[in-house]
């Protein structure tokens, strides 16, 4: 049996399988609510034989979007939405479905990615951000004002209310966003944090806003349903976070009662220079972090693009769970083409089995020709 394809407890929740389809933003909204490609896209995903999909960075407050075009989930409007979506996947798909619920900090009110490359928001569009500290992300880039007391009360409730609607919506699970230079890593980050209150100087206080949301969060969301994070394991420039400081403040989060830690890298600061992205450049983090917090599940991410890759990858024991991101982008059936890769048996969808190694003579040659 292969490792990628045996079944992994993550909290409450069961997969099928070690691969987890990772939050991919499609700055698609319009104000805050999911469209028609969203579904289209969550479908996909749902169909693409992972054992768990996440969905996109989902805004708990209309000022913790990244750009004016994310998804949110602040109000009733954007609520429904969700719960439709995720209720016609329950018409063909028992994949669990879960949402990142994020806030962007000093990177929010920014334009989509292929608009200005993401810089940020013309007026008309644009919002007054918030962060750690009033320091900008670039130079040309909005001074955010650094939280206080009542902004800090004002985002935790805003991650209690947005799980309690993704509850309601029908999610299977919420990931919590302390990653990528977001609002939370702001706080953990010594390069963005520059406070000198009990939020800022020492790592533990750099980790009490970050786990006072991480504490609120874990009240909020069903002990029935499953519970992860994404965290940095580095800022890629020198006086950042580092493997080690993600490591106790992953075992924190698993002692809180998260059922997953996922380990990534980076976008915190505007002049990092990663050393030349390569499969499974992140990989080393979750191994640090594994080490450290054995119990805990751990999540792999970064250019991780061929089954055997994620197969070697767990069976080195590096990773728990094997996050998969623009490769499903690629190939919608990425999973099922990992089960037939890896010897494993196919799941597709009935309706597609035609087209499975089993049944399509032309299976091996449209593998060929794509490679």
């Amino acid at each position: 049996m292969s490792l990628l394809f045996t079944p992994r407890a993550v909290g409450p929740l069961t997969l099928k399988n070690r691969i987890v389809v990772a939050p991919m933003c499609q700055y698609s909204a319009v104000d805050g609510v999911p469209q028609p490609w969203h579904a289209q896209h969550i479908a996909r995903l749902a169909l693409s034989g992972a054992g768990l999909v996440v969905i996109e960075a989902t805004g708990v407050e209309a000022a913790g979007r990244i750009s004016w075009a994310d998804t949110g989930l602040w109000n009733d409007e954007q609520e429904a939405a969700f719960a439709r979506i995720i209720r016609d996947i329950r018409t063909y798909s028992d994949t669990p479905i879960g949402v990142q619920l994020a806030h962007a900090g000093r990177k929010a009110s920014t334009n989509p990615p292929w608009i200005d490359r993401g810089g940020p928001a013309p007026a008309d569009k644009a919002w007054e951000t918030f962060s750690a500290s009033a320091q900008a992300f670039k130079a040309d880039w909005h001074t955010p004002s650094a939280l206080d007391a009542a902004g800090m009360d004002r985002v935790v409730e805003a991650f209690v209310d947005s799980a309690q609607r993704a509850d309601r919506a029908g999610f299977d699970l919420v990931e919590l966003h302390a990653a990528h230079g977001y609002l939370l890593t702001q706080f953990l980050s010594p390069l963005s944090n520059e406070r000198t209150d009990e939020y800022g100087g020492s790592l533990e206080n750099r980790m009490r806003f970050p786990l006072r949301v991480a504490q609120a969060l874990r009240d909020a969301w069903p002990r029935t349903k499953a519970l992860g994070v994404r965290l940095n394991g580095s800022d890629w420039t020198e006086g950042g976070i580092t493997p080690d400081e993600a490591a106790v403040f992953g075992q924190a989060l698993h002692a809180m009662g998260y059922d997953y830690l996922h380990l990534t890298s980076g976008g915190n600061v505007a002049t990092a220079r990663i050393p030349g992205a390569e499969p499974g450049y992140q990989v080393a983090f979750a191994e640090a972090v594994k080490a450290a917090v054995p119990e805990a599940n751990v999540m792999a991410v970064g250019m991780i693009v061929t089954p055997q890759q994620a197969e070697d990858l767990l069976a080195a024991g590096k990773t728990d769970l094997i996050a998969v991101a623009r490769a499903v982008l690629d190939d919608p059936n990425w999973g099922h083409h990992a089960a037939v890769a890896l010897g494993q048996p196919e799941a597709l969808p009935v309706q597609y089995e035609r087209a499975g190694a089993a049944h399509w003579p032309g299976y091996a040659a449209a593998r060929t020709s794509a490679s």
